[in-house]
């Protein structure tokens, strides 16, 4: 009999695989790139692809999620996570042309949205017709911290490997544990909760959810606030995240410490698992989730003006940690608030539409930010990121008006909202 603990416990392993396997390669990416011959230009315009790859598949793939299954679609996207990481070996190997790695570089993006919204879909579904009774932000946290554990292993690993081996050594393990992912996923994972509904051609149904991603979210107040600022602050992460490897070594005075840019993945790691035990007391503090959203984003937009404001190798180490936990504790937080918004069947369709605008954000933060540090330097970039990321608060605010039963911290983050 399937129980909220099986479920819950199925979930963690999920994304302990998932972020495991996406890790391995996180802290030499780049290095896989130059290695097979492409130029600096080349090697960020492959992780555009990646990332523009994710924008054009989001909505499909979560369509597929609601049409056909989120069972399906996890396994979809192993596998063709699985086959495009063989496929980078391959032109790594050969040295193979620029148009190819975009190709495979889309390919990439095209994996990740199979799982962006189908895995959190299941687990909400799953969670409710099992007769889950807790919160879901501490099952959101919990999962949090196994992904941080998860990110902690494999970017510490995969550096490890790869200096001992060669940079191609990490492809093959990451291909590996997805292989893992799919046989776990075929044996345990069930649809629960949750049966597709098809009402003509496969054509035809994507028409008709792509209508309902505009009726039962844009046009939805707080969730298309939401939306909105995922747009304007998703890609901000992103670039503090990647940005911070050269400014540390900037700061440290010597860029071939390589070993440096190690901890800036150490220390997001651990502030995600802090942030993932922290998800459950937050509730504590705050009445409703939209204002502990607010407050975690004015936190963490202080946290990189002080980022861009000292010249300390050891305070900007404090800081990505401080910065770190406050994504950590941000996120799961935000998940329980927007999946209280959604209603069931079209559940993973508007997940992914999230993760679209999240995605979109990434697209013109990163290279924007990425010309500010050109010009200015990383400290002035940071500081412009602190200004983009306070724009969550008030666009959050505009989410609260709706004063939505899913804000309060008496439910579930299961239920659903006035559509009227």
């Amino acid at each position: 009999m399937t129980t909220p603990r099986s479920v819950q416990r199925i979930y963690l392993f999920l994304m302990l695989g998932n972020t495991l396997a996406a890790s391995l390669i996180w802290g030499i990416n780049t290095i896989f790139l130059l290695d097979a011959g492409l130029s600096n230009f080349e090697a960020f315009a492959a992780n555009a692809a990646f990332t523009a790859g994710m924008v054009l598949f989001e909505i499909p793939t979560g369509i597929v999620a609601d049409t056909v299954g989120r069972r399906a679609s996890y396994l979809l996207g192993t596998v063709t996570l699985a086959v495009s990481t063989l496929f980078y070996v391959g032109l790594w190997q050969v040295h193979g042309p620029f148009w190819l790695w975009l190709a495979a570089s889309v390919l990439i993006g095209l994996g990740f949205t199979f799982f962006s919204g189908a895995v959190e879909a299941w687990l909400v579904d799953a969670l409710t017709s099992t007769g889950f009774q807790g919160s879901l932000d501490s099952v959101f946290g919990r999962g949090q911290i196994v992904s941080g554990a998860g990110m902690l292993v494999g970017s510490v690993a995969g550096g490890w490997i790869a200096q001992h081996s060669s940079v191609g050594v990490p492809y093959l393990l990451r291909a590996g544990v997805l292989v893992l992912m799919f046989g776990f996923a075929a044996v345990v994972m069930r649809d629960l909760g949750f049966t597709p509904e098809r009402h003509g051609s496969t054509g035809q149904e994507m028409a008709r959810l792509a209508r309902q991603t505009i009726d039962l979210g844009w046009k939805v107040p707080p969730i298309r606030w939401l939306m909105v600022q995922a747009l304007v602050t998703g890609g901000v992460g992103l670039y503090a995240f990647y940005a911070l490897q050269p400014y540390l070594l900037e700061l440290y005075g010597d860029p071939h410490a390589y070993q440096i840019a190690g901890l800036v993945a150490a220390a997001v790691a651990l502030a995600q698992m802090v942030g993932g035990m922290a998800a459950g007391q937050v509730r504590r503090i705050a009445r409703r989730r939209t204002s502990a959203l607010m407050a975690i984003s004015a936190i963490a937009a202080a946290a990189m003006v002080a980022i861009g404001s000292v010249d300390s190798f050891g305070a900007v180490l404090a800081l990505t940690g401080l910065w770190g936990l406050t994504f950590a504790a941000f996120t799961p937080v935000r998940q329980s608030y927007l999946n209280g918004l959604i209603p069931s069947k079209q559940r993973a369709t508007l997940l992914s539409a999230d993760s679209l605008m999240s995605s979109a954000g990434g697209v013109w933060a990163q290279p924007a930010l990425g010309r500010v540090a050109d010009v200015r330097g990383y400290a002035a970039s940071y500081l412009v990121s602190a200004a983009i990321s306070a724009v969550a608060v008030p666009l959050i605010a505009l989410s609260r008006r709706a004063n939505a039963p899913a804000d309060s911290y008496e439910s579930t983050g299961a239920s659903s909202v006035d559509r009227s």
